[in-house]
């Protein structure tokens, strides 16, 4: 039996290297009791290699119909939380293809032994969907590799009552009896592991045009996502200008262990509606990850340290600015000394499955950017963070390019400063301004 292919090594059993998605069109009906999903996915794609056959990741669900435009659909299977399609002729590069599959089933995360669980998930009374890294394939089926961005119309229809909260611009909702039908779209490209849906018994507040909390009736959000304005104001003066439509912060019923980013939302429990340093610098954070993680995407996941790093230096200027615990030195004396303490058998830019989410990945990515920034200087530092997002939204990027992008806006031997905190485990001395 042919083996299936695997697109990142971090991620095996995941996404298809032969082919991109460019659209994906999902309506959706969700019955809460029972925990029962049934939907229709349409794909639009394009050959990238040769190919008679194709791969989608589905997990925990059952395909029941699917359909090829483009070519003839000779077969298909489902196999190892997959769909194999095989056609009945070679697709050259540059073919485009339609595949429509219907589907359905209970919906429940998938387990790894490197990441543990994500994906669909039954809350107390309604959903949560966290998909990174390998969830997505749980709610509709996908080419689910990082680098496979794609633009989204995302259609669910749940008990009238629930909010359904998905990514992008809400552009629809009716009502038919006593179902709601919520109708999002997501037109900026977007990776299979930030795609989500939210449903729970929410309200609206909105604290600026574009920024709003999304939420149970009774949470206090002041001094916690009441910031996000600020927040907003401020990190688009030095990341550049916010690169969605909008932004959403979903406040879940239950408590949750961490948040979640996905593309122009993020998700917290009610536990993190306090003014604790400790879980306003995790709005701070998955604010950050809007412009680095969601617009600005690695193309594979050894590469986790442009986001977490970044994220992560993201709470520390936010502290800075906001008067917070420490500034921006301050921090990063505070995570060198605990580094310094933890095994240095850790590479940055290639950390491996098992600690791809290692707190050290994200302190040490925050210290490498401010090692960058002693060297470089404020003005320039700021400058490429800004061209950074300004030149790569809406792509993927990997390690290598942003040392030499970072090296061509600024003239310095960046390979020389950030080269020991990326590519080697010792730990290097604490950069200070």
């Amino acid at each position: 039996m042919p083996q299936l292919p695997t697109a990142d090594p971090y991620l095996p059993g995941h996404g298809d290297p032969s082919y991109a998605v460019r659209h994906y069109d999902l309506d959706l009906i969700y019955v809460l009791d029972g925990n029962r999903l049934r939907g229709t996915a349409v794909l639009s794609l394009v050959v990238r290699e040769s190919t008679s056959r194709l791969v989608l990741d589905l997990a925990h669900l059952t395909a029941t119909k699917v359909r090829v435009d483009g070519a003839r659909l000779k077969k298909w299977s489902a196999r190892s939380e997959r769909l194999v399609l095989q056609l009945d002729r070679i697709c050259p590069a540059g073919t485009e293809l339609t595949v429509t599959i219907a589907y359905g089933g209970s919906p429940q995360p998938v387990i790894d032994r490197h990441h543990g669980d994500a994906g669909w998930e039954e809350l107390e009374d309604g959903v949560i969907v966290a998909a990174q890294p390998h969830g997505a394939p749980t709610w509709f089926p996908c080419n689910d590799r990082p680098d496979d961005k794609a633009t989204y119309r995302i259609s669910l229809s749940a008990p009238s009552g629930y909010a359904v909260v998905a990514n992008g611009t809400l552009v629809d909702k009716r009502r038919r009896a006593s179902v709601d039908t919520w109708t999002y779209e997501m037109d900026r490209p977007m990776a299979t592991y930030l795609a989500t849906v939210q449903i729970g018994r929410y309200v609206t507040t909105e604290h600026a045009p574009s920024v709003v909390t999304i939420g149970p009736a009774d949470v206090d959000l002041t001094d916690s996502f009441d910031t996000q304005p600020a927040m907003m104001t401020f990190f688009s003066r030095v990341f550049g200008a916010y690169p969605f439509d909008s932004y959403t912060a979903v406040v879940t019923d239950d408590d949750l262990e961490i948040p979640l980013e996905s593309q122009s939302l993020s998700t917290f429990g009610r536990n993190f509606c306090t003014a604790d340093w400790s879980h306003v610098r995790l709005i701070a954070h998955e604010m950050a990850h809007q412009w680095f993680g969601n617009a600005v995407t690695l193309r594979t996941w050894r590469d986790i340290w442009l986001h977490e790093g970044f994220a992560c230096y993201a709470e520390w200027l936010w502290s800075e600015e906001s008067g917070g615990p420490f500034t921006c030195d301050g921090w990063a004396r505070h995570h060198h000394e605990r580094l310094t303490a933890e095994p240095q058998d850790l590479v940055l830019a290639d950390p491996g499955p098992e600690v791809m989410f290692d707190d050290r990945v994200y302190k040490r990515g925050a210290l490498a950017l401010h090692a960058l920034r002693v060297a470089v200087g404020d003005q320039a530092f700021f400058e490429v963070l800004r061209g950074w997002v300004a030149a790569r939204a809406g792509g993927s990027v990997t390690t290598e390019e942003f040392v030499a992008f970072a090296a061509d806006a600024t003239g310095v031997d960046v390979a020389g400063v950030l080269g020991p905190w990326l590519y080697e485990a010792a730990l290097p001395g604490c950069p200070q301004r």
